[in-house]
């Protein structure tokens, strides 16, 4: 994407740059410390970020941000998820459950010193059930909404047209109403053009370079109590590897993976001094995803998927030929567990298996058979033809950051090719221009489950296609089933936990009898800190589990750097390092970068 700069200007802030970091080269983690003394805690991701609106993304380094920048409604509880006060200190429904009364915090207050009002919280739905543009990340939320008002600065009235279970797990970050009432296209605009943007979360954005960096600072008038670290640095790795060895030569803090760590990577930090890794089960599923057709709102069709795939025989014996086994004992070395269902067994609730004679377990054979009775038959050179006569190769799109990808993507090439079928991985940095536009047949897919499952199954609705093919929707993968759909309403307007999870279950098994998405594995979250720089750190669940990605800020908001005795605002030492080029030398040259900043689409869901 072209832009204008000032040449001079560029020139000279680059010369700048070089500068920094040539002075910076030489010093030992020990001495690259910020300036003033202040704590920084860097985390070394493999994932970039697609907006820093959050009406718009999607990908989890995104809504991870989002959640340090902006308080929601309600937060989940480390220990167990329930939910929990956040903006609003208590909540209540009518009889009917038609109607509910959030009661907003007083004591919270924009960084611009402004008061956080339930005005704020009404204009943020207002805005969403009114712009499409603003609906696009969260709009599932506000479908149901009828109305909304805030009635006294404290006091949060939102009116429902049926009952709906997901009213303490609005995961909808609430923005500043003076701010954000002067944006004009909510579909285009990235919040990344001011800084420091004006926020209510634990940590405020204060700078961020595209494909590089994000740059947090403490928010030391946070309600529940200001972070321990004093910034919070999030850097940009294209290279797993090199965010490992960053991470070992102590020039980050923290790293996440894409988003986990291989095991050889893990395996190779264990045993190292001040190294420790976290395993536990993660919030994620990892799967396989054929194109149904990709269509829009209106009914319009577009992209490229090959047509065999719109047979669902096609798909089942697609997926029985995929050893789910050997994907876990080979490609993560135990390090997840086998898949079926979109929600991780870490949420038992909903966790879900495929019954006697459903599922569709590993059998080359019959999946053989299947394409023959499909009419996709072999020929005198063991290829299988299309309908048209021409060898079937199925185009996988990949995720060039994410090794998992390109070690599966070797298995398929060999168990597929067995069936008579060639597959092409087409690895990139940025899979969301294919996948948006349909023009790719499968392509490795995932996404964090929230405590409340609603919005990752609500990604499979008609209602989440986009308006037109220009559009963007909230689709995974453009599936739009009327059974399934009428499903989702259901479990949307059940209160009652039991019923409501079995309905849940429901829909899974129907994704799963569909076979436009194959769940291969629930990977453990594998990631690893310094010890010498984080003293002790809170993961979710506290007794067992992740870091990064949490529900809500606890991580990050509870870290204690290693050198402090934990209070709040101690920045005396300069034990606490930073990595370099994503601290001070990069930020100097910050400017130059500035009109390149754009939103890219989620290639890595949330």
């Amino acid at each position: 994407m072209s832009t204008r700069e000032q040449h001079s200007r560029a020139r000279r802030l680059l010369a700048a740059a070089a500068a920094a970091l040539t002075l910076s080269a030489g010093l030992t983690p020990h001495q690259a410390v910020a300036a003033d003394g202040d704590k920084v805690l860097t985390v070394a991701v493999a994932q970039s970020v697609d907006s820093l609106s959050p009406f718009l993304a999607q990908r989890l380094v995104s809504t991870s941000i989002h959640r340090l920048m902006y308080e929601y409604l309600t937060n989940y509880d480390p220990k167990d998820a329930h939910a929990i006060p956040a903006l609003a200190t208590r909540w209540k429904s009518s009889p009917d459950k038609l109607t509910w009364t959030y009661t907003i915090r007083p004591d919270s207050k924009w960084s611009d010193g402004q008061r956080v009002t339930a005005q704020d919280a009404a204009w943020t739905f207002n805005k969403m059930m009114t712009d499409e543009g603003a609906a696009t990340a969260n709009g599932s939320f506000v479908t149901n909404f009828r109305k909304v008002t805030a009635p006294s600065p404290t006091e949060l009235v939102i009116e429902l047209k049926k009952p709906q279970a997901t009213m303490t797990a609005l995961d909808v970050p609430i923005v500043p109403e003076h701010v954000w009432e002067k944006v004009g296209d909510f579909s285009k605009f990235n919040n990344d053009k001011s800084f420091p943007v004006v926020g209510n979360g634990p940590f405020i954005l204060t700078d961020y370079k595209p494909d590089s960096y994000v740059r947090l600072k403490a928010n030391k008038d946070f309600w529940r109590g200001a972070p321990k670290f004093d910034e919070l640095v999030f850097r940009y790795y294209k290279d797993q590897d090199a965010a490992v060895a960053a991470l070992r030569k102590g020039e980050v803090s923290f790293a996440a993976g894409s988003p986990s760590l291989t095991p050889a990577q893990a395996a190779s930090l264990k045993g190292e001094k001040n190294i420790r890794v976290n395993d536990a089960p993660g919030r994620r599923f990892y799967a396989l995803a054929t194109n149904p057709g990709a269509r829009a709102k209106n009914g319009q069709k577009f992209g490229d998927g090959h047509p065999s795939l719109l047979d669902e025989r096609v798909r089942h014996a697609l997926f029985m030929a995929v050893d789910r086994k050997t994907i876990i004992d080979k490609v993560f070395q135990g390090h997840a567990v086998q898949g079926a269902g979109y929600i991780p067994p870490r949420f038992s609730t909903y966790f879900w298996k495929p019954a006697d004679g459903q599922e569709l377990a590993y059998d080359p054979a019959e999946a053989a058979r299947l394409l023959d009775r499909a009419g996709y038959k072999k020929n005198g050179d063991g290829k299988r033809l299309g309908k048209d006569g021409k060898p079937i190769t199925y185009r996988v799109l990949c995720h060039a950051t994410d090794p998992n990808d390109k070690a599966i993507g070797q298995y398929l090439q060999e168990w597929w090719g067995e069936l008579g079928i060639g597959v092409t991985l087409n690895c990139m940095d940025n899979v969301s221009d294919p996948w948006l536009a349909g023009t790719y047949d499968l392509a490795f897919d995932g996404w964090s489950v929230n405590p409340d499952p609603d919005f990752v199954l609500s990604i499979h609705t008609c209602a989440a296609l986009p308006a037109t093919p220009k559009d963007t929707g909230a689709t995974d993968n453009f599936v739009c089933d009327k059974k399934y759909d009428d499903l989702y309403a259901k479990q949307l307007a059940e209160y009652d936990p039991a019923r409501r999870a079995e309905i849940v279950k429901q829909m899974e098994s129907r994704l799963y009898d569909l076979g436009y998405i194959n769940v291969m594995a629930y990977p453990n979250a594998v990631e690893a800190y310094r010890t010498d720089q984080i003293k002790s750190i809170t993961t979710m669940p506290e007794k067992a589990g992740n870091i990064y990605g949490q529900d809500g800020y606890w991580s990050w908001w509870s870290a204690v750097p290693a050198d402090s005795d934990g209070s709040s605002g101690d920045s005396g030492s300069a034990g606490v390092v930073i990595g370099v080029v994503a601290g001070a030398a990069v930020l100097v040259g910050a400017g130059v970068f500035l009109a390149l900043r754009r939103r890219a689409t989620a290639e890595d869901r949330e």
